[in-house]
């Protein structure tokens, strides 16, 4: 696998993650939770579009 490649998976990876402890962060009200997971959101977002990832389908949050 190329060195891309493997920084786009892994970084899919953790941002599909994060998105799910985002979603269980807010629905257990947990707001200081989220709030830290939504910087890691963002960043692993701006990183995937720098890569050229589509995140049509893979953001689930839409913040």
């Amino acid at each position: 696998m190329s060195d891309n490649a493997e920084i786009a998976k892994t970084t899919i990876d953790d941002f599909r993650e994060i998105q799910k402890y985002m979603v269980l962060a807010k629905k257990e009200n947990a707001t200081e939770t989220y709030a830290e997971l939504k910087e890691k959101y963002i960043s692993l977002k701006a990183l995937l579009n720098v890569i050229g990832v589509n995140l049509t389908e893979l953001d689930k949050i839409k913040e």
